[in-house]
């Protein structure tokens, strides 16, 4: 895969930033986190290189949400922009949607299906771990 610089941002335009690809992984999580964070059953994510993250417009608010987590929202308009996890040092997920154009990752699983909606059917194909996937 080559390198890519996607431009992403929030909302209201006041948080723009650029991350230099390729990704690691894209996917879909399920987790009860990512469900209250969002507001929403599901968050698509894309795992890129720490160092490749950089703001270039605006202000981020970066929230503890848990224990060794801090997502990253545009501290006006509360957009969902990053997560990173002290599990994984290096890495940082953007989810897909604040992304801009034909470079956004395609999701290639679910993860932590164990706490995924009941009510919500997956019918894409797509490999899912009930945990990360390595479970």
């Amino acid at each position: 895969m080559n390198s890519v610089r996607v431009p992403g941002g929030c909302f209201c335009g006041n948080v723009r930033y650029v991350v230099t690809g390729p990704e690691k992984f894209a996917c879909f999580c399920h987790c009860k986190s990512c469900q209250h964070a969002a507001g929403a059953p599901l968050v698509a994510w894309a795992t890129y290189s720490r160092s490749s993250f950089e703001v270039t417009a605006g202000e981020m608010h970066w929230h503890r949400s848990s224990p060794g987590v801090t997502r990253g929202l545009c501290s006006n308009c509360g957009t969902a922009i990053s997560y990173e996890n002290n599990r994984r040092p290096g890495e940082i997920d953007l989810t897909l949607n604040s992304l801009d154009g034909a470079a956004v990752p395609e999701p290639r699983a679910h993860i932590w299906t164990e706490d995924k909606a009941p009510w919500l059917q997956l019918g894409d194909n797509l490999p899912a771990y009930k945990k990360n996937i390595s479970g």
